[in-house]
């Protein structure tokens, strides 16, 4: 099961491809504040501020990753970005928001978790690259649905999927996305439309007859 209720999804129906929904508010002074403290208390070896960033960037961690590479080993590798993360919080800088730099290594680890994966698919008989993922807000709907929405987000290439899960899914705006890719806006925003066009070609493509 994934972290938590999603927004609706732009490229999901056609009635709402070019909606954008309401987003996160973003942190306040106290919340940057809060962030900080617990970092500084965290380089120090506090377990309790440890733990206080694991749980409060778990569920959000968790679910990048879970919609970056699937459910399968979602877990494995969130707990290998909180290994990162603790161990490299002296790279940490303090103008950036913890999340964003959160999201990035989450990111990366996924992404190399694909390229592990397409190293041993390439070694073996071919595979299906959408097995054991999770398809966003559809697991108590239409199966049929869920199936083509898995194939379909495993489809776009690593770096439009990226794009489309921060934005579509996370919530996170255009600057916040850059700054986790490193990229520019512009990139973002043109990897998000055509990753949006993606989708809503192979939903299109993989709907019964009588859908299309």
């Amino acid at each position: 099961m994934l972290a938590r209720p999603l927004r609706p999804l732009p490229w999901a129906s056609p009635e709402t491809a070019s909606a954008d929904a309401a987003r996160p508010n973003a942190p306040t002074d106290d919340v940057r504040a809060e962030e900080q403290r617990l970092v500084v208390a965290a380089r120090g070896g506090d377990e309790r501020a440890l733990a206080a960033i694991y749980k409060r960037y778990r569920p959000r961690v968790f679910s990048v990753v879970a919609r970056m590479i699937g459910g399968a080993e979602a877990e494995e590798v969130t707990q290998e970005v909180f290994l990162r993360a603790f161990r490299g919080l002296d790279r940490f800088r303090a103008e950036a928001q913890l999340s964003t730099w959160l999201y990035r290594i989450a990111v990366n680890a996924s992404l190399t978790e694909r390229a592990r994966r397409a190293t041993e698919r390439s070694r073996r008989a071919p595979d299906t690259e959408a097995d054991g993922l999770a398809a966003p807000g559809t697991s108590d709907g239409d199966p049929a649905l869920r199936a083509r929405l898995e194939a379909a987000l495993a489809a776009p290439p690593p770096g439009y999927r990226a794009v489309l899960v921060l934005h579509d899914i996370e919530g996170l705006e255009h600057e916040e996305i850059g700054r986790v890719l490193d990229c520019r806006v512009g990139t973002s925003k043109s990897q998000l439309h055509k990753a949006r066009a993606k989708m809503r070609e192979l939903l299109a493509s993989a709907a019964p007859r009588d859908q299309r």
